[in-house]
């Protein structure tokens, strides 16, 4: 097993149909079969609250965003204290599907002020040292999904997709990679490995 100088947190961004998280779990394959200590995390999580957004993401408007923000914060919290201190701590490379910048534009593309989301999320989240955010048009991912059997009509809409992918687009820093997610699965995934290998060259030993 490789041992990291620290715990290393990558972050998997996008809207519905990005195809992020084959991408989150070809890496995770990748990882492991070179024998870097990997774990694996959503948003929602499994916890009471992730289970809350999930059943009601099947019925249209059936939160508020105000709701729906709450929910996810208190998902987020329990998920950092349950599950990604405890591995980072443990110097594990963790792959996170979705993080607070899913909140900032979902529930900013609703009309809450992203400003105001990303600043009450920083006061308790951990930075995450890479951030893939996978663009593509909201009408191409939702045709990726069209087959999907069970839905999330509270979020998979095209003209509030095309707002999400807005403010996706807008996140910079050195921590952000945008990728395009138009292209093969196995070009993505290779680009996604060279990122993150070369990173993770600088913490081993």
């Amino acid at each position: 097993m490789i041992i990291l100088k620290k715990g290393i947190l990558i972050v998997f961004e996008g809207i519905d149909g990005a195809g992020k998280t084959t991408q989150a779990e070809i890496l995770l394959r990748r990882l492991k079969k070179e024998k870097f200590n990997t774990v694996y995390f959503r948003e929602p999580s499994k916890s009471k609250w992730g289970r809350e957004i999930k059943k009601k993401a099947a019925l249209l408007d059936s939160l508020t965003p105000e709701e729906e923000l709450e929910l996810f914060q208190k998902d987020r919290k329990e998920n950092i204290e349950r599950n990604l201190k405890p591995a980072l701590k443990k110097k594990k490379v963790v792959i996170l599907d979705r993080y607070y910048f899913s909140t900032i534009a979902y529930q900013g593309a609703k009309g809450i002020d992203p400003g105001s989301i990303q600043k009450m999320n920083k006061e308790f989240v951990i930075k995450p040292d890479l951030v893939f955010i996978f663009d593509i048009d909201a009408g191409k991912g939702l045709k990726r999904i069209e087959n999907r059997k069970k839905r999330d009509m509270l979020f998979e809409r095209k003209e509030y997709l095309i707002k999400v992918r807005e403010i996706f687009q807008s996140f910079k820093g050195k921590e952000f990679i945008q990728v395009d997610a138009t292209e093969p699965i196995d070009i993505i995934s290779k680009k996604v490995e060279r990122i993150v290998f070369n990173f993770l060259d600088k913490f081993i030993g």
